[in-house]
């Protein structure tokens, strides 16, 4: 599956066209191709060796999944491995934040004995791989789950920028994974508040759920971290002036996307340190809730202790005053009853029950 675009004079002339059609109109120096294809085989990278040139190192690494989001260099072309990245569930795109309706969920269910769990704030990201010429912009996608409608919509609302190069087709697809990066970030951040809330909460869910849940979100972080942090070096690159890929009338929207990515950046390492934070302190909260229940169950044990000395003492085998008399049934009962209300009266006013 394939897409393009082809640009003349800064201005869309045709869509959609046979790729084989690509060098046909590269011939032209004012034209700018744009070509996206979605879960290549072998015959499609057969055809971006031939149609561009492309290093054979260039290829391996957009055949090869996982790889580093990074920049390399070549002669003629850069090749760029970029990660979309979101928060949504397994069905929906990256790229966007989770609305809560396409968040994973699977409910512990105690009275059945389910294993099964929910899940909050998964990180799904997906690998593209771009290549970069002087004339054209080709990108590749494993699969339809990364949606690049988003980065057509981008540069349609700029027409006037087309007139600059591949550098505008660049700019709106960085830009839309960046605001992907910044949308997940923002969600993350918003779960995590929730979870600082769940933390003094007597009524809601258990520590061992919040712990739970605290853990996935750190996870995530670290996972949108390990994507997240390498833009800042790779939108800096190509900023740079040797590279000629970003004419001077584009470098404030190229600022723009590395502000972004510097906030994405900044915003994860406080998060990471935020849901540490929450971890320890919902240990914390448990050893005090932990010791306010024995404080009252020690307290309960006093009071306990009060009738079992007084019936154990007139239990005893001897004779003792009141013994085999009514009143000395009613004295013990005095003791036993006065004892126990003391002792309640006086944890109650410390707060020890």
């Amino acid at each position: 599956m394939s897409r393009t675009r082809l640009y003349r004079d800064g201005k869309l002339v045709l869509e959609d066209f046979p790729p084989a059609d690509i060098s046909e109109h590269l011939a032209d120096p004012g034209t700018m191709v744009w070509l996206d294809v979605c879960d290549p085989r072998d015959e499609d990278f057969a055809m971006l060796a031939e149609e561009f040139g492309l290093h054979a190192l260039a290829l391996e690494d957009a055949r090869q999944p996982h790889q580093r989001p990074k920049i390399d260099r070549y002669a003629s072309h850069c090749f760029l491995s970029l990660y979309a990245v979101g928060t949504v569930g397994a069905d929906a795109e990256p790229g966007t934040a989770d609305t809560g309706e396409g968040r994973v969920r699977a409910r512990r269910a105690a009275d059945s004995g389910s294993s099964e769990r929910e899940i909050i704030g998964p990180i799904h990201s997906v690998e593209i791989s771009v290549f970069v010429t002087r004339q054209a912009l080709i990108t590749i996608r494993p699969h339809e789950r990364c949606g690049i409608d988003d980065v057509l919509r981008r540069w349609d609302d700029a027409p006037e920028l087309a007139a600059h190069g591949v550098g505008f087709l660049l700019h709106g697809l960085l830009d839309h994974i960046v605001d992907g990066h910044f949308a997940a970030v923002q969600e993350l951040d918003d779960r995590i508040e929730t979870l600082e809330d769940m933390l003094f909460d007597d009524t809601g869910r258990g520590a061992q759920d919040v712990q739970r849940e605290a853990f996935v979100l750190r996870k995530a972080l670290v996972r949108l971290r390990r994507v997240a942090l390498p833009m800042r070096e790779m939108v800096n690159t190509l900023m740079r002036r040797d590279l000629h890929l970003v004419p001077d009338p584009l470098v404030p929207y190229y600022q723009d996307v590395y502000d972004h990515v510097l906030r994405v950046a900044e915003w994860t390492e406080s998060l990471r340190d935020m849901v540490g934070s929450v971890m320890e302190t919902n240990l914390t909260v448990q050893g005090n809730r932990m010791n306010l229940i024995m404080k009252k169950v020690t307290s309960w044990a006093s009071i306990v202790a009060v009738p079992t000395a007084v019936t154990g003492f007139y239990g005893q085998n001897v004779p003792f005053p009141g013994f085999g008399s009514e009143w000395g049934f009613l004295v013990s009962i005095a003791v036993t009853v006065l004892g126990a209300v003391l002792l309640y009266r006086g944890f109650r006013k410390r707060d020890w029950i």
